[in-house]
């Protein structure tokens, strides 16, 4: 890490907290300046860390920037969870080119569709049939789409086998399954907190990995 990356990467982590405060209270106003600072300073440390492999890292770049245009279409009033959802399916999309160029064995790609198959298939189960019950039909192939975008990317993190790509990932995922269960199933306390924490704590984790 650069000294310049470590800076930023604290940056990122006092805006982290701050988000964390401003969505635990319902401060929307902190939440508009702290949630996308978050994102926009892990984006420029992702540009500044001592890369082990500079050309994965401008692909977890474009990806982190496709993550800070997500975190903007969800945060603002109105309902553009369908943009939003497309800027996340695009920088996983993006995460998988970049753990593609230095990719794992067979065995760990087979080690990693098994996990996802075990957890993620039931979750998209729950989650489909929640929305046809509701009446959000249309929403299913975007939903469907979005899973098989993130489970390539789980796969391939842990495919690669780093420690810190893997927990990222699955944070990620975590974070997402969260999304889902509370606007597709019914709220849940306190995990508006657990969603942007640990959406924050996976960004954090992937971009450490391009160390």
């Amino acid at each position: 890490m650069t000294a310049a990356a470590w800076v930023l990467l604290a940056v990122a982590a006092v805006f982290a907290l701050g988000d964390w405060v401003a969505v635990g209270h319902g401060k929307k106003a902190l939440e508009y300046v702290c949630k996308p600072a978050v994102t926009a300073a892990l984006v420029a440390t992702a540009a500044t860390v001592d890369a082990a492999q500079s050309d994965v890292r401008a692909w977890f770049v474009a990806a982190l920037v496709c993550c800070l245009a997500g975190d903007v279409f969800l945060m603002l009033p109105g309902d553009r969870f369908v943009p939003g959802l497309g800027s996340f399916l695009v920088a996983h999309a993006l995460f998988v080119v970049g753990f593609s160029l230095h990719p794992g064995g067979a065995r760990g790609y087979a080690v990693g569709v098994v996990v996802v198959a075990a957890v993620g298939l039931p979750l998209v189960v729950r989650f489909v049939g929640a929305l046809r019950r509701s009446g959000g039909g249309e929403l299913v192939a975007p939903v469907i789409a979005y899973f098989v975008a993130i489970s390539a990317m789980v796969v391939s993190a842990i495919a690669g086998g780093d420690a810190d790509a893997v927990t990222g990932a699955v944070l990620f995922f975590v974070s997402d399954g969260l999304i889902a269960e509370t606007r597709f199933v019914g709220t849940r306390r306190g995990a508006p907190v657990a969603i942007m924490v640990t959406y924050h704590l996976a960004l954090a984790a992937l971009v450490v990995s391009l160390v």
